[in-house]
């Protein structure tokens, strides 16, 4: 890999030999090898250590959890927040399991829409829930620093599964409590 990124760095005009470009071909292979770790960690391991058998039929959220992903179109960074909802059938996550589980997919190369389907789909899953929601809004900086150039756009995905897709009051009720104070 250090070896493309000298390549990129000759054909983009720089000389790879300078001295504040010396380590840059190391740094980008570490820096990438960490961003797309997600690749090498399996969903159902990190979740699987955390279900728990609990008596509870309402609704659990987590809301504003860090989300750092690379679009895959053009290796950019978008970032934002991520809203867990779901109704379990007497198995519960424990809650730092579900920011695992959203790095686990994010520090891959992504796009935001497969991203909160792949979320929603593993909650949803394993733990045979009621009902799933998750809503991811992001900043793309592929649309913020080239192209269309728009710093304030964001970027605002939900995927909506079992009673949170088929009951209209249950998906209000989670858009309502995951409103910003």
């Amino acid at each position: 890999m250090q070896d493309l990124v000298r390549t990129m760095l000759k054909a983009l005009g720089e000389d790879p030999e300078r001295e504040g470009l010396k380590d840059t071909p190391r740094r980008v292979e570490q820096s990438l090898k960490f961003l797309c770790s997600g690749y090498q960690q399996d969903p159902q391991a990190i979740i699987k250590r955390a279900i728990f058998t609990e008596e509870c039929n309402h609704m659990v959220i987590v809301r504003d959890i860090e989300v750092y992903s690379l679009c895959e179109h053009h290796l950019l960074p978008f970032f934002g927040r991520c809203h867990i909802g779901y109704i379990p059938k007497g198995r519960v996550f424990g809650v730092s399991k579900l920011a695992r589980l959203v790095d686990c997919f994010a520090r891959r190369l992504q796009v935001q829409e497969r991203l909160t389907q792949q979320i929603a789909t593993t909650i949803k899953t394993a733990i045979d829930a009621e009902g799933v929601g998750v809503v991811l809004e992001a900043q793309h900086l592929c649309m913020m620093m080239r192209g269309v150039e728009k710093q304030n756009s964001k970027m605002i995905t939900s995927a909506m599964l079992g009673s949170f897709h088929n009951s209209s009051a249950t998906r209000t009720e989670f858009l309502e409590l995951i409103k910003r104070s």
